[in-house]
Parts: C-alpha cells; sequence; structure tokens
C-alpha cells in the first residue's frame, strides 16, 4: 500500500476528512489533495450554519450524526490540547403541525432506538420548557436534549486540514476539470492547467461540483449547488439557552454569539441550479422570514440585521441524502457528496468510511452501505424527510 496514490477532488470538510482518515487507518501511500479555492472563502463549509443533529427520518444519518457527536465532544483527542469547534450542545427543537404527531412520535421511537437523545413535547410541554416562544398550530415538538447543537466548522476545516499536511497528505492549488480512464479504472485527475495527477484511487468529494467532474465519463450524478442565504440578526432576548429552532413554516434560527442566525429555503420553483451564484436573498428577509419569525417568537418582532451571506447546499435531487461509497464500474472512484445540507455535521464518519473502503474493501465502523452508488444507478431513492 506504500506505492499506492490516491487523489482526493475537493479540500473542504469532506476531503480532509478523508485525507486525514486515511492515515489514522494506516495509509502509508501518498495522498493528494486538489482544492480550486485554497482560501476556501466559497466553500460550503466556511459558509454553513455548522449545526450538527442527530433528529432525521433514516437510521444511518442518526447514526453518522452520533459518531460525529462523540468525534466533536473529543476533539482534543483527535487533534490534541487546545483543539476547540466552540461546540455546544443547546438542542435542536423541531416543531411539526397536529398531522404530523404519529409519525413523529414514531421518528422519535426510531432515533431513541438509534441512540439519540431526543424527546417529545406536547404543546403545553413546549410552553413550559420555551417560555419566550408561541405554539398556535403545533401539535408536536421533538427536542434533542444532548449531542444535537453547533459548533464552529471553520475551526473543524482549520484542525483537520493541519493535521492531514502533518501526516504527510498534500493540497494542491488547482481545478480538477475531469477524470482520466483506461481499463475500467481511473488511472488520473485532469486539471484544467492541463496537467493530470496519476492515481490508483480517486475520491470525488467536490461537493456542489462534483456531478460536473463525473459527467463526462458518462455519470450522471443528481448533485446540484442549491443556493442558502443566512441572515445574522439581533434581538432584543438573550441567546443563552435558546435551542437552534426549525419552525413548522420552514424558518430556522439559532444563537450566534451574542446575536442570530437563521433563514429558510427558497419556494421550489425559486431555487435553480447556483453555479457560481452567491448573492444572497436579501427580499427573503422581510417577507417571509422576518414575519414568520416573529409569530412564533414575538420579542423577534424588533430585530437589527447586520449581515447576510449565501452557501451552497450540494442536493442529491434524489433522495436529499449524501452518495457514499464505491462505483459499481469504476470500482476505485469513491464518492463522498451529495449530502443535501448535512455534510459538516457527518464529514468525520463520512471520512472514516471512504479510508476504511480503500485500505479495507470494506465498511467496519458503521455500515454505510445504504448510501451507495447503486441506489443512485437504479433511481431508487432513500429519502430523508427531516429536510431543511
Amino acid at each position: 500500500m506504500t506505492s499506492e496514490r490516491v487523489v482526493i477532488v475537493g479540500g473542504a470538510i469532506m476531503g480532509s476528512f478523508a485525507a486525514w482518515s486515511l492515515r489514522q487507518q494506516g495509509f502509508a501511500g501518498s495522498i493528494t489533495v486538489v482544492e480550486k479555492d485554497p482560501s476556501y472563502r466559497l466553500c460550503s463549509t466556511a459558509l454553513s450554519a455548522a449545526s450538527i443533529r442527530t433528529q432525521f427520518g433514516t437510521p444511518i444519518n442518526v447514526q453518522l450524526s452520533l459518531y460525529g457527536v462523540d468525534f466533536f465532544r473529543n476533539i482534543t483527542r483527535h487533534f490534541g490540547t487546545g483543539a476547540d469547534i466552540a461546540y455546544k450542545e443547546n438542542g435542536y427543537l423541531i416543531l411539526g403541525g397536529p398531522d404530523t404527531v404519529a409519525a413523529r412520535q414514531a421518528g422519535v421511537a426510531m432515533q431513541r432506538a438509534e441512540g439519540a437523545d431526543i424527546i417529545a413535547l406536547s404543546p403545553d410541554e413546549l410552553t413550559q420548557r420555551f417560555p419566550k416562544m408561541r405554539f398556535e398550530g403545533v401539535g408536536i415538538g421533538t427536542f434533542g436534549q444532548t449531542g444535537d447543537g453547533w459548533f464552529d466548522a471553520w475551526s473543524l476545516l482549520a484542525l483537520v486540514r493541519r493535521a492531514a499536511r502533518a501526516l504527510g497528505v498534500s493540497y494542491v492549488d488547482a481545478e480538477a476539470s475531469g477524470l482520466r480512464i483506461a481499463g475500467g479504472q481511473v488511472i488520473g485527475v485532469m486539471l484544467a492547467s492541463g496537467d493530470v495527477l496519476p492515481c490508483d484511487w480517486c475520491v470525488n468529494a467536490a461537493g456542489p461540483a462534483s456531478a460536473k467532474l463525473v459527467k463526462a465519463i458518462g455519470i450522471d450524478l443528481p448533485v446540484t449547488p442549491r443556493k442558502r442565504t443566512v441572515f445574522s440578526f439581533r434581538a432584543p432576548i438573550s441567546p443563552n439557552g435558546f435551542p437552534m429552532l426549525f419552525d413548522t413554516s420552514g424558518i430556522w434560527v439559532r444563537p450566534e454569539g451574542t446575536g442570530f442566525i437563521g433563514g429558510i429555503q427558497p419556494p421550489a420553483d425559486q431555487d435553480p441550479d447556483a453555479t457560481g451564484d452567491f448573492e444572497p436573498h436579501h427580499h427573503l428577509m422581510q417577507d417571509p422570514f422576518w414575519s414568520l419569525l416573529a409569530a412564533r417568537i414575538p420579542a423577534m418582532e424588533t430585530l437589527r440585521l447586520e449581515r447576510a451571506w449565501a452557501g451552497h447546499y450540494e442536493v442529491n435531487a434524489l433522495d436529499h441524502n449524501g452518495i457514499l461509497g464505491p462505483h459499481d464500474l469504476l470500482q476505485n472512484l469513491i464518492f463522498s457528496t451529495g449530502f443535501s445540507g448535512h455534510g459538516v455535521m457527518h464529514a468525520p464518519a463520512a471520512g472514516r468510511a471512504v479510508a476504511e473502503w480503500i485500505t479495507g474493501g470494506g465498511f467496519k465502523t458503521l455500515d454505510v452501505s445504504a448510501l451507495g452508488w447503486n441506489r443512485i444507478r437504479d433511481k431508487q431513492p432513500m429519502p430523508e424527510t427531516v429536510v431543511y
């Protein structure tokens, strides 16, 4: 294995965790990470809301999150004394209407069976626990008592990149333009400069650009960049003890420093491929975000917007779930993409899975085969139902 070469396309959170995890699993060959934006200014990691939750509709996503929870709690064990990602377990509060009660209770039962610390709350219990909110039109709230929360994604990325480089991983500032195929294998990653990086393994961790990377070799990856705007604001309410709120209306809000951040997805018919577009959806702030926010949290009727930014979700249009593992025909091509907004929280587990496959030919820590390429090939979705 000392002579094998891995080339990872994408140097943000997914690619860097794959590279670092390969070394942790004993891979001694060369590892090269190709990243087109060495500043990481526009990468999905840096522009994300940097949250982690164990409330998902598919068991594998709960398992991936629980792995992340343990990883974040023990960040110094992985990256040394002083490693800090400002991880706060303030909880996720996800509200549902009266017509969702039975389904949400079943979801909580599944999540708890997987080991997540989730409870279901009635409207009266919600009012007692969160007195600053109104709960008209709510039939149930589910709350992650431990594990669920948020962290500093930039610090996490910096830690794992630094650790990977210290273990001999090379980062190349270049744009990958395609893959070179011969004998049913990926034999090289082509760069926009015209150079080719030879490889024995190729990991597609290119996030929103992952479909473009493989299109020319006939792989139809249903992953596109979709723009998501984050509003940063202050309001006359203390953020202390405030959870990450996912409302029935589609808005989300959580504390950030001494203020708050929040947002809402645009309507489906106004959510096109956002390649190259990072201009925030400013119009969503006034209507509907602010009005819906004030209806749920009256004190936030008065707020001061400080800034807004937009990042890209790498949305898997088939089922909003990640694509993780080898291609069926090009078996040295490994996917780690399409996580549809939950990639940052699942990066530690995804990186581990990629490393286990390359070093051992299978998944040991978590069986992530349900997220494999075959369901994409066969157009057999495994829908994730808890999507924001």
